[in-house]
């Protein structure tokens, strides 16, 4: 137990050394950076392959299991996030805007990492880049929302009755719910033994192809504005711009495979796109 406490002090006298304008230019920058190579990765998957599911290859590094890569790779974004709020003796800790905010982040990233894993039926390997740059990616948002929300982000008491932070948290929630269903119904596609690909039909795969990325593009779009910090607005600006391409080359894909594929759906937005 000493050496837990001294170790909470180290910890705790670490973060308040950072803590500061040059930590909040840190995350500022980070923020665009974070927006900036997802643009980038965006683009070059118009002529490299996404490096994972049914488009991966051994290119592209030796294969994870399913399960291991999910849980591994996503963990970062719950774990560097509750270690802050544990360890760093956040400023903004003891206000609960800010406390509730990191918990709808933490609650995505609990299922994520430690729910769905284990829900998943066979499902393809990983391969090891794409596990690394997924592992990468959430250790880097964990810091940059955990940090942002923790000590920094600014918020009256009154900010849960506030119009932006209601329509932010119902974003949050449907896009939340949405996910889960529809992760739940590309699960159940295949009865035991079946292989190859079907049609998702339900829920909110009767207007798009890309239902559970819909679900969680409107999950952190309505955390931003709940939030309405820069760190999560650059946040969602990227989960937009990697899932939009995704479903993007999920629908034409879907479309040159099934010549009985509905084509009234949209690819990502309900009657627009």
């Amino acid at each position: 137990m000493e050496t837990l406490a001294w170790a909470l002090r180290c910890s705790r006298a670490f973060w308040r050394r950072v803590s500061g304008p040059e930590e909040q230019r840190l995350l500022e920058g980070m923020s665009y950076g974070m927006v900036g190579s997802m643009a980038l990765a965006m683009l070059a998957t118009r002529y490299l392959k996404i490096p994972y599911g049914r488009y991966a290859s051994s290119a592209y590094g030796p294969p994870i299991p399913a399960k291991v890569a999910w849980a591994l790779q996503e963990a970062p974004a719950f774990l560097v996030p509750m270690g802050l709020v544990w360890g760093s003796d956040g400023a903004r800790l003891a206000f609960w805007p800010n406390r509730f905010l990191l918990a709808l982040f933490g609650i995505h990233y609990a299922y994520r990492a430690f729910i769905f894993p284990f829900l998943i039926r066979g499902g393809k390997p990983t391969p090891a880049i794409a596990f690394l740059l997924a592992f990468v990616f959430c250790t880097y948002n964990g810091y940059l929302q955990g940090r942002s929300l923790s000590n920094y982000a600014e918020y009256s008491l009154d900010w849960p009755t506030v119009l932006r932070f209601i329509l932010g948290f119902s974003g949050w929630l449907s896009g939340l719910l949405i996910n889960v269903h529809s992760d739940n119904i590309l699960r159940n596609l295949r009865k035991p033994g079946e292989t190859g690909y079907k049609i998702p039909r339900g829920g909110m795969f009767e207007y798009v192809t890309g239902a559970n990325y819909f679900g969680e593009i409107l999950e952190w779009c309505g955390f931003a504005l709940a939030s309405c910090t820069l760190e999560s607005a650059a946040f969602a600006v990227s989960t937009f711009l990697i899932l939009g391409r995704r479903a993007q080359m999920h629908h034409h894909w879907y479309l040159n495979k099934f010549e009985d594929y509905p084509r009234s759906r949209k690819i990502l937005i309900p009657f627009i796109f």
